[in-house]
């Protein structure tokens, strides 16, 4: 792999005589791909075991191997039920070190394509709230399809500025993901395409735009909450050196030893001066910049850096919940629908927007001046002209388990139903008329209509198998 002299000089001046097993290990063809199990589809043992090929576990998350670098997702009916996500092992890190747990509202502020966002989702395992946000907003589509497809109930997905989503909720999250955008350094053996786009001044660039982000990370975290600060690249000016300026400006936090198994101690205040801000130098002296963690290719991974931070004291600032409008009468249409394909009590708000009934989370807050591409659980669309009536959205069947389906029709491999429903192909069934969950071992995966002895296919068209 051909790297910019510049970006060599800068690495060995960094590295010094580690330099050689860097490069060594930087130099090694990458014969694996990350997957990590949603446990909120299907324990990660499960998973293992029904899959046709042998995961390696790594130390990132509990939930995470690793499998062959030649496989694809894109046509497993797995990957299609939302049963695991494919994830670069070493990104797993970063919500590890989060550790959201059950109950918490819980922000991910740049969060496309939803690789970390449905890792927090598992670890709430439907309780509490996640918010992702993405700015770029073809980016911000990826992330909402990626939350449906993993049955997340729980989630807001927001499309916008950082500052706005500050604005609109301040000192409100337990936790803040801040997995920055920067350089991209450490994903050079995976997209060796964005070496030649790399120059010191992108990373003296990417460096001053992730202080913004962080500025305003650091408000949406309440007092006595954490915020996890994330990148995949090497540059100093981007990691050590971002957590120096971010201590310096934010004297409310303070920095946390990450204690785990994987990675290393990022580098001393020493190693990294030289490319630190003179006017930082004294303050440098006094954070211990070992506490965070970083991850090298010789550890098994790519390239990350973590630093997990605390904010003093400890109070919660109350945000109005959302109150949908008291003749929202469309609402009980999904309500009813909802009521007549599952058997489980909602746990939330019917509220519609749009032609959308959605079933909101129970702690969604009342915001504004945030864009909102959605929230909880699309359940229904509303249609007709003269009188409406509801259909079901994929989403809901997609959020729910088999168990709790009125009526389900349940395919195991190699059943080749499944894979014609997953072309949008009617299939033969015997389970009785109505609308009925489509599971895959028992992993809800879609939904059809079901007329006499077919199931009239309603899998969405954008997600369909081609035909070969």
């Amino acid at each position: 792999m051909t790297l910019p002299s510049s970006f060599e000089s800068r690495m060995r001046r960094l590295l010094g005589s580690e330099y050689a097993a860097f490069f060594d290990a930087w130099n090694q063809p990458l014969t694996t791909r990350g997957i990590r199990a949603n446990t909120l589809k299907i324990p990660g043992a499960a998973l293992w075991q029904l899959l046709p090929f042998e995961v390696t576990p790594v130390p990132f998350s509990p939930n995470g191997g690793a499998t062959a670098a030649e496989f694809r997702a894109g046509a497993d009916p797995l990957h299609h039920a939302g049963a695991y996500y494919m994830q670069e092992p070493s990104a797993m890190s970063a919500v590890t070190v989060l550790a959201p747990t059950p109950g918490e509202r819980v922000l991910d502020l740049c969060a496309a394509p939803g690789g970390k966002s449905t890792q927090i989702a598992a670890a709430l395992q439907g309780d509490g709230l996640l918010w992702a946000n993405e700015y770029v907003p073809a980016r911000a589509r990826i992330l909402v399809q990626n939350i449906e497809r993993c049955g997340v109930r729980n989630s807001v997905v927001s499309c916008g500025d950082t500052a706005r989503v500050a604005d609109a909720l301040p000192e409100w999250f337990d936790a803040v993901l801040a997995d920055v955008p920067c350089s991209g350094e450490g994903m050079f053996r995976k997209e060796p395409d964005a070496i030649p786009d790399w120059s010191e001044d992108t990373v003296r660039l990417c460096a001053e735009r992730s202080r913004g982000i962080l500025d305003n990370a650091a408000r949406c975290v309440r007092p006595g909450g954490r915020l996890v600060i994330s990148t995949c690249t090497f540059a100093p000016e981007e990691n050590e050196c971002a957590v120096i300026r971010f201590l310096h400006d934010h004297p409310d936090f303070t920095l946390q030893r990450i204690d785990v198994s994987f990675g290393r101690p990022a580098f001393d205040t020493d190693r990294i001066l030289s490319f630190l801000e003179s006017d930082l130098h004294a303050f440098a002296k006094t954070v211990d910049t070992t506490a965070c963690r970083r991850i090298f290719p010789c550890d098994g991974g790519e390239g990350h850096f973590i630093a997990l931070l605390h904010r003093k004291e400890d109070s919660t600032t109350p945000i109005a919940p959302f109150v949908p409008p008291r003749k929202d009468t469309t609402a009980l249409l999904g309500q009813a629908l909802y009521a007549d394909c599952f058997t489980d009590t909602p746990n939330g708000i019917f509220a519609t927007f749009g032609n959308t009934v959605h079933l909101l989370p129970p702690l969604f807050p009342a915001v504004q001046g945030v864009t909102v591409l959605s929230a909880g659980v699309s359940v229904a669309e509303l249609c007709g002209e003269r009188a409406l009536r509801a259909e079901p959205c994929h989403a809901a069947f997609q959020a729910a388990t088999a168990d709790t389906c009125r009526r389900v029709l349940n395919l195991e491999l190699p059943d080749p139903r499944l894979t014609a429903f997953l072309r949008g192909e009617e299939i033969s069934t015997d389970t009785p008329a109505g609308f009925t969950g489509v599971a895959l071992n028992g992993i809800l995966t879609g939904f059809g209509k079901v007329s006499g002895t077919k199931l009239k296919n309603r899998y969405p068209k954008h997600l369909r198998l081609r035909q070969r």
